[in-house]
């Protein structure tokens, strides 16, 4: 059977990975994307969110062979660096010892990428915006720098274009039954840069992603391989503290030296930033169907776009390129087959995973510097440590996992922590929280429900 011709609309992260994974399977590929190409122009600061990559995407990159050129241009985190209200400091790892995170820049990303996939012959064309789609005659109607339209036939499309997709709104307008959700948190997000200091000196431990949580708002901070930091803050749009009251230098000047004063003596050009870079928005979309028959396939956050307090926005999207693939390999040309189990399987991980970032966010803006959301963490850990075929904590599973999907951690999640919530309301748990006892009711609690893991 003849191989189709592939199109990809958007030359982001997941289109360009993919691409990669479709060259290698012998197939023609030409990506399409509404930006110029971003090797060629200087990528202005401000609104970029550095990106985790941990295992699941890890995986995905190994399975093309590019692994090690990525990890090349990410720096290990190996857990949560707290920043508490009265200056103190406290350590939270990620996982076991040897397990880390992985900081890397969005746009140096995303350059490597677009190398790798030209390396691998994929075609790419730039500032072309998807104007329409025209699904009987299998053809895209772009739109050029000039005005000009261009229509380009295709035997299968994929929409990799990002959360606000001219793929899918293509895709939903002539479907009678397309169901959509987008809902956005009530916090914005806004970079505050931490410059490196002398001789590219990093400011902070380099090996941490750094949390300054404040519970209602807070402020995270990801390493660079210049020393510098990408800071973020997420914080309320609007009410008595938020983004609308701050205003004037002296109210931005006030709000840092009270909040988080031992950042400001790392940021001398706070002001500027603060005025200078925009507040963003973070949104979720859940979207149904991703898919037609055998000629057109969401995926990334095109299908499935998640806010990014689990880290695992742009390790999804890797991941649905490597089971997509696997597919390919399972099913030959059979597209049709190919396109139904791939939404089939990871529709309910994209929905599980959207929920998953939503709850910790609470956790990280909340729950990170309270006694007993700590202690929790110190138990699950021990039992952890001493049971690992019974008990993996939640952010593992998801992180350092990829043999469990996130609509299983998701539902494992939810029983643990309904066994810890029984523990935490032991007498005195603080006192003896890591006696024989406790262990003994958890793991009751766990051959009480055989399917937990």
């Amino acid at each position: 059977m003849k191989k189709k011709n592939i199109s990809i609309i958007g030359a982001g992260l997941v289109g360009s990975l993919l691409s990669i994974y479709l060259s290698k399977r012998g197939y023609q590929v030409h990506v399409f994307e509404r930006r110029a190409d971003m090797r060629k122009q200087v990528v202005e600061a401000g609104r970029s969110i550095n990106l985790a990559l941990s295992d699941r995407g890890i995986k995905a990159l190994k399975e093309v062979g590019i692994a090690d050129e990525v990890i090349k241009i990410a720096i290990p985190m190996e857990g949560r660096h707290i920043h508490n209200p009265d200056g103190s400091h406290a350590f939270q790892p990620y996982g076991k010892e040897g397990q880390s995170i992985h900081s890397v820049s969005r746009s140096e990303l995303n350059a490597k990428l677009l190398d790798l996939a030209e390396a691998h012959d994929v075609q790419f064309s730039f500032q072309l915006k998807c104007n329409s789609i025209d699904w009987k005659k299998n053809q895209v109607i772009f739109e050029d720098d000039q005005n000009k339209t261009i229509e380009t036939a295709f035997d299968l499309l994929f929409g990799a274009d990002g959360a606000y997709s001219s793929a899918r709104l293509a895709h939903m307008m002539s479907h009678n039954t397309f169901e959509y959700h987008q809902y956005y948190i009530d916090c914005g997000y806004k970079e505050i840069s931490i410059p490196a200091g002398a001789n590219g000196q990093f400011l902070l431990e380099k090996n941490a992603l750094h949390i300054w949580p404040r519970k209602e708002y807070m402020l995270i901070a990801l390493p660079n391989l210049d020393g510098s930091f990408t800071g973020t803050l997420f914080f309320p749009f609007e009410g008595e503290l938020s983004f609308e009251k701050l205003t004037t230098e002296s109210a931005v000047k006030r709000f840092f030296n009270e909040t988080f004063p031992d950042v400001v003596p790392l940021v001398p050009d706070m002001d500027q930033q603060f005025f200078h870079n925009p507040i963003a928005s973070l949104v979720t979309v859940k979207c149904f169907p991703w898919i037609r028959a055998d000629q057109f396939c969401l995926l990334g956050d095109a299908a499935h776009a998640i806010v990014p307090f689990f880290g695992q926005g742009m390790n999804a999207g890797f991941e649905d390129c490597s089971v997509l693939d696997g597919l390919i390999g399972e099913h030959g040309e059979d597209w049709i087959s190919i396109l139904r189990n791939f939404q089939e399987l990871r529709k309910p991980d994209a929905d599980a995973i959207a929920d998953l970032a939503i709850n910790n966010f609470i956790e990280m803006r909340a729950k990170t510097a309270d006694p007993r959301f700590l202690l929790q963490k110190k138990i699950e850990a021990r039992i952890h440590e001493r049971h690992p075929d019974k008990w993996i904590p939640a952010y593992a599973q998801v992180t350092f996992s990829p043999g469990i999907r996130y609509s299983e951690a998701l539902k494992n999640s939810m029983k643990q922590e309904a066994i810890m919530q029984e523990v935490m309301r032991i007498p005195e748990i603080e006192k003896h929280w890591d006696s024989p006892n406790v262990e003994a009711q958890v793991l009751q609690r766990l051959e009480q429900d055989k399917s937990l893991l």
